[in-house]
């Protein structure tokens, strides 16, 4: 399943960002996304999704799998997105957030991907926990795989690493982008940092943003 991505021109404001730029990115692979602050990544990543709203325009296309998605309601082009924000379920447990996003199916089934997810997490004794309680690095982690859980047919990450220490960053860039790869799911990573960087082939610069 890949994405397929067609900017005509996107806007915010009367500022053209971004214009005549195509992404493919094959399934299992991951895009990265890089340029300075304010050229327009994050405000792309949720023209994709579609959750952009005024004063963001965007004029183009989004394809996965060959069906076109820019159309659509935001809940049903199946494409999960990671902000800074964690945006974590403040009444819920880290258990009952991470079984939120699990699919239908047997409890027990559900019950026991959320402990492998805990235990990917490092996390295995804050089930219970309430986020609030959560340093930054922690509630970034949980938040980062509870949208793997949900297995989207696509995945954009805007900075999902930046909140974690060093060894950590690296456990859980080579976590997240392995299950991508075994998942088959195209996704697409916006990040300053080059050591986030999964393909150096696969890497695209906007252009730096314009007085």
């Amino acid at each position: 399943m890949s994405l397929h991505v067609y900017v005509r021109e996107l806007r915010v404001a009367r500022r053209r960002l971004v214009h005549e730029l195509r992404l493919d990115i094959a399934p299992g692979t991951v895009h990265t996304l890089m340029g300075e602050s304010g050229c327009g990544k994050s405000s792309l990543l949720s023209a994709i999704c579609g959750t952009a709203a005024p004063p963001v325009r965007f004029d183009g296309e989004v394809l996965l799998d060959g069906t076109r998605l820019d159309a659509l309601p935001t809940r049903q082009r199946g494409i999960a997105i990671l902000f800074q924000d964690d945006l974590l379920f403040a009444h819920m447990s880290v258990r009952e957030n991470l079984l939120f996003a699990v699919p239908p199916g047997a409890r027990a089934q559900r019950e026991a991907v959320v402990q492998q997810a805990l235990r990917d997490l490092e996390l295995p004794g804050l089930a219970q926990a309430d986020p609030a309680t959560l340093s930054g690095g922690q509630r970034a982690r949980v938040a980062l795989v509870r949208a793997l859980l949900a297995r989207p047919r696509a995945v954009l990450l805007d900075e999902p690493f930046a909140r974690l220490d060093a060894g950590l960053r690296a456990r859980m860039r080579e976590f997240v982008f392995g299950t991508i790869q075994a998942r088959g799911i195209p996704a697409l990573l916006v990040t300053h940092d080059a050591q986030d960087i999964a393909d150096p082939q696969r890497v695209t610069r906007l252009a730096s943003p314009q007085p």
